[in-house]
């Protein structure tokens, strides 16, 4: 699959859907389910962008790695995908709660179910400027966690 047409499937998928944020190797690795996220060009190349709190485990995951990756599943996958938004890395291994097999790949970890998987490179990361956000998204999704974090990547490869 080219570039482009992963990165239309993650617009459609995130607009209606989710999907996994993970970085890490295999031996030490952590997921997380997103909602939210982009996709593009920025400086030439293609990029996505996830968005982490600070107080997610996942978080330190994507300040250390120079790879991330993002997973894309069928519906299925919706309860699993749930877990992994509510559960905590940092209390155990969430994934062993789902049907989900981590798999090793050059660069991280995606999982056998995964429909589509992108690889993107690190190349910018910047916290997200709460002055600079209208109120309202303020009030509606910031007041208890804090804001995000922005983690910009270059898609270096599209695995279905």
């Amino acid at each position: 699959m080219e570039i482009k047409e992963a990165q239309k499937q993650i617009i459609e998928h995130l607009a209606d859907g989710w999907g996994l944020l993970t970085a890490g190797g295999i031996d030490d690795y952590n997921t997380m389910t997103i909602a939210w996220g982009e996709t593009g060009t920025m400086w030439w190349k293609p990029v996505v962008s996830a968005y982490v709190v600070p107080s997610r485990h996942t978080y330190g995951y994507m300040q250390d790695a120079e790879y991330f990756t993002v997973s894309l599943f069928g519906p299925e996958y919706k309860e699993d995908l749930q877990v992994l938004g509510t559960k905590s890395g940092r209390d155990g291994d969430k994934v062993a709660l789902t049907k989900l097999t981590p798999k090793a790949i050059e660069h991280g970890v995606t999982f056998e179910e995964a429909a589509l998987t992108v690889v993107c490179k690190k190349i910018f990361q910047q916290p997200v400027d709460p002055d600079a956000l209208p109120d309202q998204v303020m009030n509606d999704y910031y007041q208890e966690m804090g804001v995000h974090d922005r983690f910009m990547g270059e898609i270096v490869d599209v695995i279905e």
